[in-house]
């Protein structure tokens, strides 16, 4: 009897052990559940029940992101977004993403009041996104303007010819792959790429005109690819106000009837994989182990994987960085 006794309180003591650590592994199922849910929402721009008032960031290098655009028309689509405040702080990107945000922006634009805040930076194609609000808000010392359009690739054919190397080319036309950076660039390409930069530089030039309702001589005065402190741009009708998200919220209370008592809320557009800071510390360790310590250090001082990312930057840039102004 001694021994079956036993044997209960054994099983006993097992049984309270499973149901303790069942018990325990639902709960960390739901928590992660839970933590896995909130994280989606983020990715999704989801951002609360209620009325509010939905904050978009845009910063960094811009390119073409579709599912930058899919996030944007969603927010389009929600009831709950009264209104939007977008901050910018960009150098700008391609000419091509820089249109793609735009556009986006302009349909959101139809869907809900929209007032841009220019953070830091709003240069080249992060100011082709601010032209997208219908009131622009910067701070005194903010950038602006940069109005031009670049395309750049390097040219390593005295280099090769130096070493002995030659790059043989077999191609259906001349202009076919020009320029290609291993060979002198020909009267003939240079003035085909010319052509592009007018053609990009004129629509551009159009969209400042028709959204900042310039005329010819104020427009001269804005587009020759310098950029402006936001105080500057104020007399020069790039900028409305001087402020920060406080003014947005006044601007749309008093020009759209916003309620100015609702929530500002992030609305997180998801970040490209290669935004990641982990990205960042990885090329850098890269970069200095490959012997190329110059690099991985202005991998940090240019703000970090934004820098490789421009080395892949593909077409037409609206882009302005000291280093090479446009």
């Amino acid at each position: 009897m001694s021994l079956d006794a036993d044997v209960i309180v054994d099983r006993r003591r097992l049984r309270r052990k499973l149901t303790f650590w069942r018990v325990l592994a639902i709960v960390v199922l739901a928590l992660a559940i839970a933590w896995a849910a909130v994280a989606a929402s983020k990715r999704l721009g989801f951002a609360g029940t209620g009325a509010y008032i939905a904050r978009v960031t845009i910063e960094g290098l811009i390119r073409d992101d579709r599912e930058r655009v899919e996030q944007l028309d969603r927010l389009s689509r929600s009831s709950s977004a009264h209104a939007v405040i977008v901050h910018v702080d960009s150098p700008g990107g391609t000419t091509a993403g820089s249109e793609q945000l735009y556009d986006s922006l302009m349909r959101l634009k139809e869907k809900k009041p929209l007032v841009v805040v220019v953070d830091g930076l709003a240069a080249s194609g992060g100011y082709i996104t601010a032209l997208a609000g219908d009131h622009i808000i910067a701070k005194q010392t903010s950038l602006v303007g940069s109005i031009g359009v670049l395309f750049q690739y390097p040219n390593v054919a005295d280099l090769l010819d130096r070493i002995g190397v030659k790059v043989e080319t077999i191609k259906s036309s001349p202009l076919k792959a020009a320029p290609n950076g291993f060979e002198p660039t020909s009267p003939e390409a240079r003035a085909a790429i010319d052509s592009i930069i007018k053609d990009s530089y004129a629509w551009f030039r159009g969209l400042v005109r028709d959204r900042r309702h310039l005329d010819d001589d104020a427009l001269e005065r804005v587009a020759d690819g310098r950029v402006f402190t936001g105080h500057q741009g104020i007399d020069l009708h790039l900028v409305d106000e001087i402020g920060d998200e406080r003014s947005a919220v006044a601007w749309l209370a008093a020009e759209k009837h916003v309620n100015a008592k609702l929530p500002v809320r992030d609305y997180q557009l998801r970040r490209r994989f290669s935004d990641l800071p982990f990205l960042h510390a990885a090329a850098a360790a890269l970069l200095d182990a490959a012997g190329l310590s110059t690099l991985a250090r202005g991998l940090h001082e240019w703000g970090g994987i934004q820098a490789v990312e421009r080395l892949n930057l593909d077409g037409l840039l609206a882009l302005w960085h000291p280093a090479n102004a446009n």
